[in-house]
Order: structure tokens, then C-alpha cells, then sequence
């Protein structure tokens, strides 16, 4: 049965940092499952921290199927759609990606909305472990586009506007009723005592504190250079703290 791991919080507090570190985690620590990653941010760039290259999103799939004449002659459109789909999938040999793109412009998408959530149902039963990066809004969780949710880890910075901003994610969850088995917070970037002292905002939100992942100033130097957070050291900060923190909520 698929395991689908699901990351959202607002912009800057490290959410795809924490999805391509829970990648390497299950690399490192599940040999032989298969990882679907998926890039459901609207500000893609999951990809750069995973190390590699897009060249189609299933969002100018979409867009495409708004013109008739991108459909070949004899062909249908829902193969074309599904062709296309399968094509935007990017293999590598530890984990596979596909990148969601921007919301849909103007006009109806339905059809091809309603045939690209059976796609990425089918396609999620063929993996051990689904980790899908969001945008705050939840954009595709909320259209129902992406399968029901094991675990939603909502990030935020140290900081009482981060916090806040957490527990607007989990009113958007409710609000929505998105099928989410399990959230819970998890504090970025922190240093000694900063978690502690947000105790009272963190209450507030009703969120879980899952843990945290310490302040690492490698992983600031690996996102100036553009490498791939795959190849941080193992003596990383980050890394080890984020492998205290996935061993104890992937149990």
C-alpha cells in the first residue's frame, strides 16, 4: 500500500528543502521501495533541489488540450492527454517526479482535470512511497487531484508569523475536508530554544509538533550554488536532524 507524504507551509520556511531530505531519508533508509515524487507547488523547483531537469508540467498539458489542434488526426483526446502525462514523467533510478505546473488559466478544464486525477491514482499504486511538495493553498490536495493524504507535515520558520501561518494550512485542511490521516508541524531552521519559546503559538494552532529540523548554513551555500540537497554530507546539520525526525514519525 502506497505511503503518500504530503509537505505545505507558506513560502521561505523550507518545505522543499524537507521533502527532498525526506526523499533522500527513504533512499537511504528504504533500499528498494519506489518514491514517486511529486512538485505541486506552483513555484516549482523541487526538481532543482532533487538534482533534475523539467522539461513539461502538467499544467501545459492542460493548457494544450484547450486547442483543438494539438491533437493529432485519430488519435482521441483522452489518449492524447494520457500520452502526454505518461511523457512528462521524469525516471530516475532512485524515484521517479512529476511537476503539477501553474493552476489552469481561464475556461473549463473538468474533463482533462477529472482524467488526470485517475492518472495520478492509477500511477500512485504502483509506488511504495509518495512525497508530494504544496504550495499554502493546498491547490491540487483541495481539487482532489492527488489521492487522500497518510501524513501532512505543515512547516513554518521560528518565528510567531511562521506558526500563525501553519495553523492557516490546517483551517484550509478542515475547511476543505481534504482526507488527511495524520498532520502535524515540524520548525525549520530553529536553533536552542527557539521552539520552546514558541510553545504558546504552536498551541494555539492545534497542530502536533512533529519535531524540528536545526538551522544549517550548508544547506543556504548548496541552494546559492543550485546543487541538488541530495548530495549534502551526511555530516549536514540538516541531514541529521531531519533523519532523527523521519525515524520518528515513519514508524
Amino acid at each position: 500500500m502506497t505511503k503518500r507524504i504530503a509537505v505545505a507551509g507558506k513560502g521561505g520556511t523550507g518545505k522543499t528543502t524537507l521533502s527532498a531530505l525526506l526523499v533522500r531519508y527513504l533512499m537511504e533508509n528504504k533500499p528498494g521501495k519506489d518514491i514517486l515524487t511529486v512538485d505541486a507547488d506552483a513555484n516549482a523547483n523541487f526538481n532543482e533541489a532533487l538534482g533534475v531537469e523539467v522539461e513539461e508540467t502538467i499544467g501545459t498539458i492542460l493548457e494544450d488540450t484547450k486547442d483543438p489542434k494539438a491533437v493529432p488526426s485519430g488519435m482521441t483526446k483522452d489518449v492524447f492527454i494520457e500520452y502526454r502525462l505518461s511523457r512528462a514523467m521524469i525516471e530516475e533510478d532512485a524515484f521517479d517526479l512529476i511537476v503539477m505546473g501553474n493552476p489552469e488559466g481561464p475556461g473549463c478544464y473538468c474533463y482533462p482535470n477529472d482524467l488526470l486525477k485517475r492518472y495520478l491514482e492509477k500511477l500512485s499504486k504502483n509506488y511504495d512511497f509518495m512525497v508530494i511538495d504544496n504550495e499554502a493553498g493546498l491547490e491540487h490536495l483541495s481539487r482532489r487531484l492527488i489521492p487522500s493524504i497518510d501524513l501532512l507535515i505543515v512547516t513554518s520558520d521560528p518565528t510567531a508569523r511562521g506558526i500563525r501561518s501553519a495553523g492557516r494550512v490546517k483551517d484550509i485542511v478542515e475547511k476543505v475536508n481534504l482526507e488527511v490521516a495524520k498532520m502535524g508541524l515540524v520548525i525549520n531552521r530553529s536553533r536552542d530554544g527557539e521552539v520552546d519559546s514558541l510553545a504558546g503559538e504552536i498551541e494555539k494552532t492545534g497542530l502536533e509538533l512533529l519535531g524540528e529540523v536545526p538551522q544549517d548554513f550548508v544547506v543556504g551555500e548548496y541552494d546559492l550554488d543550485a546543487k541538488p540537497l541530495l548530495k549534502l554530507p551526511d555530516d549536514s546539520k540538516a541531514v541529521q536532524g531531519s533523519q532523527k525526525l523521519f525515524e520518528s514519525i515513519l514508524i
